[in-house]
């Protein structure tokens, strides 16, 4: 068992100081089927907030959809020409405890019984108004939503890096030119999403030109005995 352990430890470790923001990929080389919906049930599997589940993941590989968004997507330049898969994670706007969306999540995707949905309200609203204070602002309800897609982005790329697929976290665009392309194509379910982030996949065109750098463990873990 401990040796098995060992060997999965170097495996990840390994996956991890392979992974690396990739600003170009060899378009030659196309990820397989599986392999991509290896990488797409990773992030469907992820934890989310209350088990919310609050993302839409957009696999974009039409070109002419790729070009409208290279245009307003600064930190994709390298990337939606040359990449094998291209997501946008998006992120559901309206998470209230008490909305329709979550509502019906409860009810049929984590089959909940009535009773169990009505208590579990009442924890969930102390949870979003009074720790969280998401109720402030309908940005402040978006932004919580948009800091789950980031656990389903950080396990996408981390279970790309485990099988040799490269991949790239994408900020670098503007937003709301972003989401009046994507309404526009009829992808943001009128309104109910819009972008939170990017990522690119694929195989890189060349290594890296340096090391990976990493803060010392000892400047970034305090143990509290």
């Amino acid at each position: 068992m401990t040796d098995k352990n060992t060997e999965k430890k170097e495996q990840i470790l390994g996956a991890m100081n392979f992974r690396h923001a990739t600003k170009k990929f060899d378009s030659e080389k196309i990820i397989s089927k599986d392999d991509f919906n290896f990488i797409l049930e990773c992030g469907r599997l992820s934890p989310s907030s209350v088990g919310y589940e609050p993302w839409k993941f957009l696999v974009i590989q039409n070109p002419e959809l790729r070009a409208k968004l290279k245009e307003v997507s600064w930190g994709a330049q390298g990337q939606l020409p040359t990449a094998s898969h291209f997501v946008i994670i998006l992120a559901r706007k309206n998470m209230r405890y008490d909305s329709e969306q979550v509502m019906n999540h409860l009810k049929n995707v984590k089959k909940m019984p009535e009773d169990v949905i009505k208590a579990a309200s009442v924890r969930y609203r102390s949870f979003q108004e009074d720790d969280m204070q998401l109720f402030e602002s309908d940005r402040a309800l978006f932004d919580w939503a948009c800091k789950q897609t980031y656990i389903a982005l950080g396990n996408m790329m981390t279970a790309a890096a485990q099988i040799g697929i490269d991949s790239c976290p994408i900020e670098g665009f503007d937003y709301a030119a972003v989401n009046k392309i994507l309404e526009a194509e009829g992808l943001l379910e009128n309104g109910q999403l819009e972008a939170s982030v990017m990522a690119a996949f694929g195989y890189r065109a060349e290594d890296p030109k340096r090391a990976k750098t990493r803060k010392e463990m000892k400047d970034v873990t305090k143990w509290v005995m």
